[in-house]
């Protein structure tokens, strides 16, 4: 490995440490190689989530993401420390770059606005913004042969992501974002609103509901999603299982209260976390 690309997976290994707050507890449990490659994908994905979540007006965040895509396009032509990183992990590993595209669509969906009338249409967001991630992991993973191994990776994903919507709801609605459907709002009876507090109004328990079968709906992806563990290798399957079981133990927590989030962010601390990824790693699953 050049001198290069050591200091471009170091830069990946910088971001992926300070900013990935519950991945990283995963990503460490992966031998140095996958670790280096798994930053690296981490990296150029939080690159793309920065543009949509930044400061910057609604057409300059439009533009940078074109801008990010032709970069992608032309990946192994680029200088850029994260993108060369990438470059390489895809030259060691059948890394589907062709998802972090994928990636880059939901988050203009984001930034343009978008209404999720119905579950099928949310999950169409989860998997453009989630189920990528999955299967870019799933790449350097490795699997025992399954055909459907990138499917559980997508569904995975997926189960994060709805557990993250549920988790964000209230700094979403902050934000001018709703990504609950509507469908769902209409049959629980639920307009989602602060009051003066800047807490989530919850009228008659409606949304309280609302989010106990949002949680029994994410634990079927999940129930799904982890069918990968078992086709993983003992370090990968690790990996996987820390991860999911982070979110899992989330989801956990707000379906115990759901009022938990909506005044604040939930989170877990750095010793729950801690215990979950060493579950994983002997084997005692997420």
């Amino acid at each position: 490995m050049s001198t290069t690309t050591v200091s471009a997976y170091s830069v990946c290994t910088s971001i992926t440490r300070e900013q990935a707050r519950n991945f990283y507890y995963g990503i460490r449990l992966l031998p140095p190689v996958k670790r280096d490659a798994l930053c690296a994908l981490y990296a150029l994905a939080r690159r793309i989530d920065d543009i949509g979540d930044g400061e910057l007006a609604q057409a300059e965040k439009v533009a940078g993401l074109a801008a990010l895509r032709a970069e992608i396009e032309h990946l192994h032509a680029s200088s850029d420390p994260v993108l060369c990183a990438v470059a390489d992990a895809a030259r060691r590993y059948p890394v589907p770059v062709e998802a972090f595209l994928e990636l880059v669509d939901g988050v203009e969906m984001d930034v343009v606005g978008h209404h999720y009338a119905d579950l099928d249409d949310l999950v169409g967001y989860c998997r453009r913004v989630a189920g990528t991630v999955g299967r870019l992991c799933l790449g350097v993973f490795g699997s025992r042969p399954d055909p459907d191994a990138e499917s559980y990776a997508d569904n995975l994903g997926i189960a994060l992501q709805l557990t993250n919507i549920l988790r964000d709801v209230r700094e979403d609605l902050l934000n001018g974002r709703v990504y609950v459907p509507q469908s769902d709002l209409d049959a629980f009876g639920v307009q989602l609103e602060l009051d003066e507090r800047g807490t989530l109004v919850d009228v008659d328990g409606g949304l309280t509901r609302l989010v106990h079968h949002s949680a029994a709906r994410a634990r079927d992806w999940y129930a799904d999603g982890l069918r990968l563990v078992p086709l993983l290798d003992r370090r990968s399957a690790a990996c996987c299982a820390a991860m999911a079981g982070i979110y899992r133990r989330l989801l956990e927590r707000i379906d115990e209260q759901p009022s938990a989030v909506f005044g604040a962010r939930l989170s877990l601390t750095g010793r729950e976390k801690a215990v979950v990824a060493a579950r994983a790693l002997t084997g005692l699953g997420a």
